[in-house]
């Protein structure tokens, strides 16, 4: 008798879970609990939101006691809950997103109109780069001082650059054009004089390639004393 009842007990309990489950599965998204008849008619409701008329509308937290979020950023309601998003940079404190609904403009903004906007420190009648060699560029929020060209920073001071060294110049770097011309006439010195030794030995060959390279050599300066003297003519 006593297994009979305690058989039916269970039996009984595991009908009313199962009502209980199907209840809560069946019932709309915000309800925790709701009527058997319409599972839109809600009973009790999840956190974050509330029941009115037998429905669960959603607790708006931003603005309330519930608001719990830091400086710097602003409260955006969400079905059941909230967020905490970031304010804009422009922003101390904010109400929304954008520079619009800053509640206190941020260090290098003011407030033009009806929001925080960035404050032009190279455009202001202070001087904002005051060292020598050095000029303003205006940034987001600030502005940074950049050397002149032909300038480095060094020490928090704009210095020149410093020029190349001699010895790092190149070998024919500052070669002048007079310098060139030395430079030909003797290497064509130090050919004739080899062709002159081997012309020495009876070679026709070199003897005929010495003879081409002096007359060719003496066409060469006698053709440039003649432009130099008929210049000179003309200009006198």
């Amino acid at each position: 008798m006593a297994l009979t009842s305690l058989h039916g007990h269970l039996l009984w309990a595991a009908c009313l879970w199962t009502m209980l489950v199907v209840q809560v599965r069946g019932c709309s998204f915000a309800c925790s609990q709701c009527t058997e008849q319409d599972k839109n008619q809600c009973r009790r409701c999840k956190a974050g939101w509330t029941l009115h008329n037998n429905t669960c509308t959603d607790i708006d937290e931003c603005g309330t006691e519930l608001d719990t979020c830091l400086q710097g950023t602003y409260c955006f309601n969400t079905e059941g809950s909230f967020e905490c998003r970031g304010c804009d940079v422009a922003c101390v404190s904010c109400m929304g997103s954008g520079p619009a609904r800053c509640r206190k403009c941020a260090s290098g903004y003011r407030l033009t109109g009806p929001r925080c906007s960035d404050i032009d420190e190279c455009g202001e009648h202070t001087l904002a780069c005051s060292g020598l060699n050095e000029f303003c560029i205006n940034t987001e929020g600030s502005f940074r001082c950049d050397c002149a060209k032909g300038f480095i920073r060094k020490k928090s001071v704009c210095v020149r650059k410093k020029l190349q060294h001699a010895q790092d110049k190149g070998l024919f770097e500052d070669i002048q054009d007079e310098e060139v011309e030395v430079l030909w006439q003797m290497f064509f010195g130090v050919v004739l004089c080899a062709l002159a030794t081997l012309a020495a030995k009876g070679d026709m060959v070199y003897t005929s390639v010495f003879i081409g390279a002096v007359a060719a050599v003496a066409s060469y300066w006698l053709t440039d004393r003649g432009d130099r003297l008929l210049d000179s003519f003309l200009k006198g």
